[in-house]
C-alpha cells in the first residue's frame, strides 16, 4: 500500500482520480490544494492539504511529512505567470526523500505533433516533462484521447467542465471536423482514473501509456447519436482548410453557451478548430491492442453508444 498525493484533486480529472483510488482501497490518497475546504474533504473522503506552489522547499516538506511515494498532478496546464506550479511540484518531489514516482498532468494526447503546438496548454505540459527528465523520478504520461464525459450530459457522473464539440445532441446536429473518417479514441474520466489507480500497483512504468475506452470515427459517432435520438441529424463538414484558418460551424448549443463563457469567441473557435485537426490528423487514434488499458480486461469502460443513449434520455 502506497501513500499517494493528487495535486488538483478537488475537481475535474483530479477528483475522479481520488475517488477511484479510494474506491478500490489499495492505496491511501491525500489531496494537495491551494485552499482548505473541510466540507469538501469530508464529502470526498480524503484529507485536503493546503500547499504553496511557489515554494519548492515548502512543497518538499509537505511531501516528506506525509510520506508520499507517488505524486499525481491534475493541475491546470493553462499558462500562468512565473514558474508553472507543476514544475515546482516536480522539483519538490525530486528533493524529497519520500517520492519515487510522478504522473504529470496531460490526460490528452502526445504533445510532439505540429498541430498540438497550437494548444495553449502544450507549452506547460512540455515544461513538466522536460523537468521530469532532469530528475531520477520514475514517471509516466497518460494519453487518453477525447473525454466521453463531454457527451454524457447530466446522466452520468463527471467533474469535468462541459465542451461543445462536433455533435450537438440537444439540437440533432453535427459539425464534423474534416472527413469524419479518422478513428478517435474516447474514454470517460472515471474509467481513466481506474487505469491510473491500477498503474500504482505496477513495479515498473513506461514513460508513456495510452488508454482507450472506445474507438470510432465521428461519422460512426453520428450514427450512434441518431440511433439514440431516433432521428436523422443535420450534418455539415468543416474542411481542413477552414480548420487551419480557425473556422468552424457554430453548433446551436455553442451559440447559446457563448454569452456565459468568459473567453472571447475567437479563442473558442481556435481551440475547437485545433481539436478538429487533431482528430482528422490521427493524433487521437491510439492502438487499443497495445494500450495500457488492454492489460486490464476486468475494467469495462463506458462506450459511446451507451453514453449517448443515457444522455438522450435526459433530453
Amino acid at each position: 500500500m502506497g501513500i499517494v498525493a493528487v495535486a488538483g484533486g478537488t475537481g475535474g480529472v483530479g477528483r475522479a482520480l481520488v475517488e477511484a483510488i479510494i474506491a478500490r482501497g489499495k492505496h491511501e490518497v491525500k489531496i494537495l490544494s491551494r485552499k482548505s475546504n473541510d466540507t469538501l474533504s469530508a464529502e470526498i473522503g480524503a484529507p485536503i492539504i493546503v500547499v504553496d506552489y511557489t515554494s519548492v522547499d515548502g512543497l518538499k516538506d509537505v511531501i516528506e511529512e506525509n510520506g508520499f511515494d507517488t505524486v499525481i498532478s491534475a493541475l491546470s496546464t493553462m499558462p500562468e505567470e512565473g514558474v508553472p506550479p507543476e514544475v515546482t511540484l516536480i522539483q519538490a518531489a525530486q528533493k524529497s526523500k519520500a517520492t519515487r514516482r510522478f504522473i504529470p498532468s496531460n490526460w490528452g494526447i502526445p504533445i510532439a505533433g505540429t498541430t498540438a503546438q497550437k494548444l495553449h496548454s502544450t507549452n506547460m505540459k512540455r515544461q513538466a516533462v522536460d523537468e521530469l527528465k532532469k530528475t531520477d523520478l520514475e514517471y509516466t504520461v497518460f494519453y487518453a484521447g477525447f473525454f466521453t464525459d463531454f457527451f454524457t450530459g447530466p446522466t452520468i457522473k463527471s467533474y469535468v467542465m462541459p465542451m461543445i464539440f462536433a455533435v450537438d445532441l440537444a439540437h440533432n446536429m453535427a459539425a464534423i471536423p474534416g472527413s469524419g473518417n479518422t478513428p478517435v479514441c474516447f474514454i470517460h474520466t472515471f474509467d481513466l482514473a481506474k487505469y491510473v489507480d491500477l498503474a500504482l500497483d505496477m513495479e515498473k512504468w513506461d514513460a508513456e501509456e495510452y488508454v482507450v475506452g472506445d474507438k470510432l470515427t465521428w461519422n460512426e459517432f453520428v450514427k450512434h447519436a441518431e440511433a439514440a435520438k431516433g432521428t436523422k441529424f443535420k450534418v455539415v463538414y468543416d474542411s481542413v482548410e477552414d480548420l487551419e484558418n480557425n473556422k468552424i460551424t457554430e453548433l446551436p448549443s455553442l451559440t447559446k453557451a457563448l454569452p456565459f463563457i468568459p473567453v472571447p469567441k475567437e479563442v473558442i473557435f481556435s481551440f475547437s478548430a485545433t481539436f478538429g485537426l487533431l482528430c482528422e490528423y490521427g493524433d487521437m487514434d491510439f492502438d487499443e491492442n497495445t494500450a495500457f488499458s488492454s492489460k486490464f480486461p476486468e475494467v469495462k469502460p463506458l462506450k459511446i453508444k451507451d453514453a449517448l443513449e443515457a444522455a438522450a434520455k435526459a433530453l
